[in-house]
């Protein structure tokens, strides 16, 4: 069995992404084994994937980029978020990523 790329933590949600950089738009691809596949429209240079994708999942959940932590992985194509906002569930991270209810 696969690990699920969505998870509950104590204080969240956890997700595991694969990133590609220097897309020609910042998009949620979809999911591949046990990651979210993202482009995202920014250079892996001087943290700025980083930084790009901290907003883009923010605004995909609608909570504050505070609420958006990379937990591993700053410097890896694969990195592990972790979401910590009230009322933030797994179908609701599901639903705006992905478009998929639990």
């Amino acid at each position: 069995m696969t690990r699920d790329w969505c998870s509950s933590t104590q204080g969240g949600i956890r997700i595991s992404v694969q990133i590609t950089p220097n897309a020609k738009k910042s998009e949620v691809i979809g999911v591949l084994d046990d990651a979210l596949k993202i482009r995202l429209q920014a250079q892996p240079i001087e943290g700025k994937a980083n930084d790009a994708l901290v907003r883009f999942l923010a605004d995909m959940l609608s909570v504050p980029k505070s609420a958006v932590t990379i937990t591993h992985g700053h410097t890896n194509k694969r990195k592990m978020i972790e979401v910590t906002a009230p009322g933030i569930t797994i179908e609701r991270v599901r639903n705006a990523l992905t478009g998929e209810g639990a």
